[in-house]
């Protein structure tokens, strides 16, 4: 078996960033312009490790609202989701190979929170003003809360004279699927309600997007993003998404994002998953006849238009011999070579001492596989 190199701990670097900031050459400084007509030396390295993944560029650049998508989204599943799916969503528009990535600098953390309130509190609010002399249970079911947080990515492109500018936006919608009242009351909000409000709210965005200094010809994205509810142990995903092209201040129709998560052992009306339930249930016999004392297998599937796309799957452990870590890492990376082979798979096995091993396996590809501690 292989080693990999790359801990956990900075995959998700990897995939937001698509760059190694400290390793291998990087270019010569390159000239960034903003719409202020101030010029900023900025770096862009070589490194590019996959085609679907952005270059940074150096120094890295914090979200202008940084810090805000923790209090407004309810899991961590949800915050991370809703910045690598629009990740995802940006790919369909500004390619990778040109395109360069760049935390949100034009929605600043005094106007997030201003579009994010009620109209009733803010004349800037995007959610709907609140019911006089309405209790807390009406409101959460008359005048519920849809937009929960906005996400912001900018895209720039190399021009001539080495100088980088701005060459699109996209913004993420994170809307709520359940309201919570003060009082405790749980509403469940329409789908089509969700729809039809995310896409008036995107529409203002675009308008109020455009009336910016140097975004008048700047195409925009907009996704539309469910999150899930508080206790969910799956994120929530994008469902629709547009673009307003250069000078368009509404949006150029809508096209659907087919994406879900799928927990496995998936319930067993889930009719759609039934296949990949039952190759799963096999995978987690095989595991627990062969070793009988770990606590449990769970799986999370993702499913883009249809098709597996990924799965994640979390194998905490009890015992704590390293003999035992050792043999029980190489037999679950030959079950899942022989189980998921045309998959890419990722399985973290931990016990309560924290990581023990990880094992990646792309499809169709030798697995990697990294034990900590060797």
């Amino acid at each position: 078996m292989k080693k990999l190199i790359i801990l956990p701990g900075l995959v998700a670097a990897l995939f937001l960033g698509g760059c190694v900031p400290s390793i291998g050459k990087e270019k010569e400084p390159v000239i960034q312009e903003n719409e202020d007509s101030i010029e900023e030396t900025v770096i862009i390295p070589d490194i590019h490790i996959k085609d679907e993944f952005y270059r940074t560029l150096i120094p890295f650049k914090k979200s202008a609202s940084r810090g805000l998508i923790v209090s407004n989204i309810y899991t961590k599943y949800d915050i991370q989701e809703a910045e690598e799916g629009l990740l995802r969503i940006s790919t369909k528009n500004f390619d990778p190979k040109t395109h360069y990535f760049q935390e949100g600098q034009y929605i600043d953390k005094d106007t997030a929170l201003a579009w994010l309130a009620r109209s009733s509190s803010n004349p800037q609010g995007l959610n709907p003003p609140a019911a006089k002399g309405g209790s807390e249970e009406q409101l959460a079911e008359e005048a519920p809360n849809y937009l929960a947080h906005i996400v912001e990515q900018n895209y720039l492109v190399m021009t001539e004279g080495k100088k980088v500018r701005l060459a699109g936006i996209s913004i993420g919608l994170a809307l709520n699927t359940r309201s919570y009242s003060r009082d405790g009351v749980d509403t469940k909000i329409d789908d089509k309600e969700i729809e039809q409000q995310g896409m008036k709210i995107a529409e203002e965005v675009i308008r109020r997007l455009r009336s910016q200094a140097g975004l008048a010809d700047i195409p925009i994205v907009i996704g539309l993003f469910k999150q899930e509810s508080r206790n969910s142990i799956v994120p929530g995903t994008y469902f629709a998404t547009t673009v307003a092209e250069k000078g368009q201040s509404a949006p150029n129709g809508w096209k659907v994002v087919d994406e879900k998560y799928v927990v496995f052992p998936a319930a067993s009306e889930t009719e759609n998953y039934r296949d990949m339930n039952n190759t799963f249930n096999k995978f987690k016999q095989d595991i627990d006849t062969y070793f009988p004392s770990f606590v449990n297998v769970i799986g999370t599937g993702f499913y883009k238009d249809g098709n597996l796309k990924s799965l994640d799957i979390k194998v905490p452990i009890q015992f704590f011999g390293a003999s035992e870590t050792i043999g029980f890492t190489q037999y679950l990376t030959d079950r899942v070579e022989k189980t998921f082979p045309n998959v890419y798979t990722e399985v973290s096995i931990t016990s309560i001492n924290g990581p023990e091993a990880l094992i990646i396996k792309e499809a169709d590809k030798e697995p990697f596989v990294h034990i900590y501690g060797y």
